[in-house]
């Protein structure tokens, strides 16, 4: 749900090139069914789940991590590593 601009600046942060989605419009959300709504005061509001999904240049999802362990992204970046290693 993040802008382009702030995961380029997580992306910085955490040491990675490879490019992070950017899913302002929340397509790739629904699609993948992380996007929730919460009701609160009676307003419904969309969240993401927390999820890290690494998809190949191929377009095949390698990688799906949901819920708390998602926070630290260290698995996702090892697979990404490891995907980029095996296209050399």
């Amino acid at each position: 749900m993040d802008s382009p601009a702030a995961n380029a600046a997580f992306a910085k942060q955490i040491s990675v090139t490879f490019p992070l989605l950017s899913d302002m419009n929340h397509k790739m959300l629904t699609a993948y069914g992380i996007l929730k709504g919460y009701d609160v005061q009676k307003e419904t509001y969309e969240w993401a789940k927390r999820a890290n999904i690494v998809i190949d240049r191929q377009g095949v999802i390698q990688h799906i991590e949901e819920g708390d362990s998602a926070v630290d992204p260290n698995s996702a970046v090892s697979v990404c590593t490891s995907l980029h290693k095996k296209e050399k």
